[in-house]
């Protein structure tokens, strides 16, 4: 932290008048530790002070005898002192007292401070306990109500940042007062600054005369400012916009480091690099509007006096009147925002983000300035999608505005239009309302969206964000990270959160399940079953649960709980981890097979891929073209506040069924299902919908697949029928936002078809943006089967149980075989089905009768 020292002050050499050492000061009047090493000119809160030498004399110690100091026929405003009151016992009725360490007790006068002017006249100032001064060692609460620390505030990152940065994280609180605590391993201890506002500044000083009263006291130093506004009032929240001097650079998280910028008297909040919103481009269609982040501009967001001076590097700027500085609109105008639906009027809950003309970000009441991004501190109904921030708004909020043209962005979901636009706020402007229109409507046609993969956040906040952003089922998932659990406490195997019967509206639904892992063989999701919590969470040790945990279960098992205890199981994050999912969908245990993106808006996330996994879709490919008809869902695996809820998400259509958890998951089980971060798509062959199968006689026969595909504001760029993994027809749509069509497709073997729908929002014409489940195709009755396909997945089984038989932290004896005993039945299904087929397969990688080490 940089020290920065005012020149509006002129320390008190108090030398001559010294009385004593400060190790010989009484015990109730010891000098605090932080300290006792302080000798010298010393500066704090930006105020120079003389503290004594550390030989001879360096504390006037006020017992009995009244002391003068000389001043000069000195001018000031106000006379600055660093002084302490001894700890005192509360007493606050018989037989009640608390120790000196509380310094709770408050009144008394501890001494007096006389002011003798070269005129003649003097005036007198008590100095009373809790107000002018406070005894040293004293706990939280009993902060005294005129004089403050003397210790330096500083604004402290949160640890991760901390880090980031290279810095010692220090606790998680955003501002504290940095000498609070001792030194480590010794007491705490502060001495207080007060400010005593001299009543006649144009007259001269002549001395000041301190007298002992009640109890004894210290003083350290004194100084003068000729300063008109009390000099430790801190000011309110300001910002402005500056140009960085050369040799001074952002950091890793884009700020400016403490030790290149501070303010004398006030505290730099943040220096952060300024956002550069294209205003056009704001106002404009395109779904995803980034400001670019500046390099060498930054908002600086402080608090300070009105006389204080802001020094960047080796330059020094005065804050009350450098035409250098570019002040930025204080945020101060409350104004209240209700977001509404057009056709009822209804509150509805929404994704919003504020910024003023200088491109800060203006958060509502409530939530952070700054939005934290890192994994597992997604708790706060925040977004981050690349440079824009956003908060969670349940219908209505009051923001903190600045007078002049705020821009916002209002949003909910993939049905609903987004507004993005610029209002002119004014001393008068009470109340802005927003219209929200749903322009696509799949829900009434029977559909219902979901996010079947989310973690960490509450039950309530899942709700909202779910509210939000029109995802009708949020699973939220407990699940284990080493020695840490999450959302167990959430889970009673029963509750669906907004359910009409538990008090909600019946149209948001939040469930508890779990996401069961194991490191190597996988995850699994298990959604909506009832019952006892599926223990073990996680197993097999590191990096999923604990250090020295055995392998004590098979996902297998997990997945036949889950099933026996009616829920639905997921596998998640396709196509990894591969391993015992295949033979886990061979054993036809699974229910859904889940694609996964954290976050297709977020431009900073490209590096993952599209956002359908095409690697995901071949491995789903994989089992369809074996004839396990698994359907496909879509989460986002939420761990922070870059993933956004249902940016990826499952439509699944419910046709005669009313909307409940149960009817959703038994909508997935029948399959007619789509994934998209964007596009909605349905697709009919012959009639019949995805999940469906369709039976032709021998030598099959010609297909009528008809489609359609709309978007609210991602362009279309293609669409594919694809059977059997292959591209059978394409329809170039050319960026528009809906299309619909048929197509003729021969089938002379037994096959699937699906939908797959190409779009882009980051200008990638190849990301694919929607994918239906599949139609089965049976030719003369014959299942599905591809040799190739199969020689993989029996790969992937033999390397389970290679892991089980090598690697893997055995458990008792008679666990490993029963574990074993799964991944074998599994080998053996599909073993027995390719010689069904008339395929001998290579020598297989691990021979499953005859265990080996690698």
């Amino acid at each position: 932290m940089r020290t920065c020292e005012s020149p509006h002050f002129e320390p008190v050499p108090l030398a001559s008048v010294f009385t004593t050492q400060r190790s010989a000061l009484p015990d109730r009047l010891k000098s605090p530790p932080r300290y006792r090493g302080r000798y010298g000119r010393q500066v704090i809160r930006g105020m120079p002070f003389l503290f004594g030498e550390a030989d001879g004399a360096n504390v006037v110690l006020l017992e009995s005898e009244e002391l003068s100091i000389d001043l000069g026929d000195s001018r000031a405003g106000y006379l600055v002192f660093v002084h302490v009151v001894e700890d005192a016992t509360d007493v606050h009725t018989a037989g009640w007292a608390r120790d000196e360490a509380h310094g709770d007790q408050l009144g008394g006068v501890v001494a007096e401070y006389e002011l003798s002017y070269a005129d003649g006249s003097s005036r007198s100032v008590p100095i009373v306990r809790r107000f002018a001064i406070q005894q040293a060692r004293c706990t939280w609460g009993s902060a005294p109500f005129a004089c403050v620390p003397a210790a330096e505030v500083e604004v402290v990152p949160t640890a991760d940042e901390a880090l980031a940065v290279g810095r010692a994280p220090l606790q998680l609180a955003p501002v504290r007062v940095a000498s609070v605590a001792g030194e480590e391993g010794s007491e705490p201890g502060l001495l207080w600054i007060y400010a005593l506002k001299n009543p006649e500044p144009d007259v001269p000083l002549r001395a000041l005369v301190c007298r002992p009263r009640e109890e004894r006291s210290a003083i350290y130093a004194l100084t003068l400012t000729d300063l008109a506004e009390h000099p430790l009032r801190p000011g309110v929240r300001r910002k402005l916009r500056l140009r960085l001097p050369e040799g001074v650079t952002l950091n890793a998280i884009g700020e400016v480091d403490p030790d290149q910028i501070g303010i004398d008297l006030g505290v730099v909040i943040s220096a952060r690099a300024a956002l550069e919103y294209d205003n056009e481009h704001w106002s404009g269609a395109a779904p995803v509007s980034q400001p670019a982040r500046s390099e060498r501009e930054v908002i600086v967001d402080y608090s300070a006096h009105p006389r204080a001076r802001l020094y960047v590097g080796e330059e020094v700027f005065d804050l009350g009147g450098d035409s250098t500085l570019v002040s930025v609109a204080a945020a101060e105008r409350p104004v209240r925002l209700r977001f509404v639906e057009r056709e009822s009027g209804a509150r509805v809950a929404v994704r919003l983000h504020l910024h003023g003309e200088a491109g800060e970000y203006l958060p509502p009441r409530g939530h952070h300035r700054k939005v934290n991004r890192v994994w597992y501190q997604d708790t706060f109904a925040e977004l981050a999608i690349g440079e824009n921030q956003y908060a969670y708004i349940d219908g209505e909020c009051v923001a903190e505005l600045p007078l002049g043209t705020v821009y916002l962005e209002v949003s909910r979901g993939y049905e609903v239009s987004p507004i993005r636009t610029a209002v002119e706020v004014t001393a008068e402007t009470d109340e802005l309302v927003f219209e929200l229109e749903r322009v696509l409507r799949w829900r009434e046609r029977g559909w219902v969206t979901a996010d079947t993969h989310v973690h960490f956040l509450s039950p309530q906040t899942a709700l909202l964000e779910g509210r939000a952003e029109d995802v009708n089922v949020v699973n939220l998932l407990a699940s284990q990270w080493g020695e840490m659990f999450t959302n167990v406490g959430d889970f009673d195997g029963k509750t669906t959160i907004g359910a009409e019967d538990l008090g909600g509206r019946g149209e948001f639904l939040v469930r508890v399940g779990s996401e069961n892992r194991m490191p190597v063989l996988g995850h699994i999701s298990l959604l909506g079953y009832r019952g006892e919590l599926i223990h073990p969470l996680c197993t097999a040790g590191p990096d999923e649960s604990a250090f020295g945990d055995p392998l004590e279960v098979s996902m297998a098992e997990w997945a036949q709980r889950c099933l026996d205890q009616g829920g639905l199981v997921v596998m998640p994050h396709a196509p990894e981890p591969q391993l015992e999912r295949a033979a886990d969908i061979v054993l036809g245990l699974v229910n859904a097979i889940e694609l996964m993106h954290f976050n297709p808006l977020d431009p900073q996330l490209k590096e993952f891929g599209g956002p359908l996994s095409p690697y995901g879709l071949a491995d789903w490919y994989r089992y369809l073209n074996l004839g396990y008809h698994v359907p496909l869902v879509a989460g986002t695996d939420k761990m922070w506040a870059g993933a956004l809820l249902g940016g990826i998400r499952t439509y699944a259509h419910l046709g005669e069924l009313e909307f409940t958890y149960d009817n959703w998951m038994e909508a997935v089980r029948r399959g007619n299902t789509f994934a998209t971060v964007g596009p909605l798509t349905a697709m009919k062959v012959e009639g019949v919908e995805p999940g469906g199968q369709l039976d032709l006689p021998a030598g099959g026969g010609t297909l009528n697949v008809e489609w359609r595909a709309e978007s609210l504001s991602l362009p279309i760029n293609a669409v594919e029928i694809v059977a059997g993994g292959l591209i059978e027809d394409e329809v170039t749509v050319g960026g528009k936002l809906a299309a619909e069509g048929s197509s003729r497709l021969r089938v002379s073997d037994s096959t699937w078809v699906a939908l797959r729908v190409r779009g882009s929002y980051h200008d990638r014409p190849d990301d694919i943006a929607a994918h239906t489940s599949a139609v089965q195709v049976l030719v003369d009755g014959s299942e599905l089967y591809a040799e190739a396909d199969s020689m993989a997945v029996l790969d992937q089984i033999q390397g389970a149980i290679a892991y089980v038989d090598t690697l893997a932290p055995r458990a008792e004896a008679r666990r490993f075989r029963e574990l074993r005993a799964t991944l074998e039945r599994a080998h053996n299904r599909l073993h027995q089905r390719m010689h069904a087929a008339g395929v001998y397969h290579r020598h297989p990688l691990h021979d499953p009768a005859q265990p080996h080490e690698h």
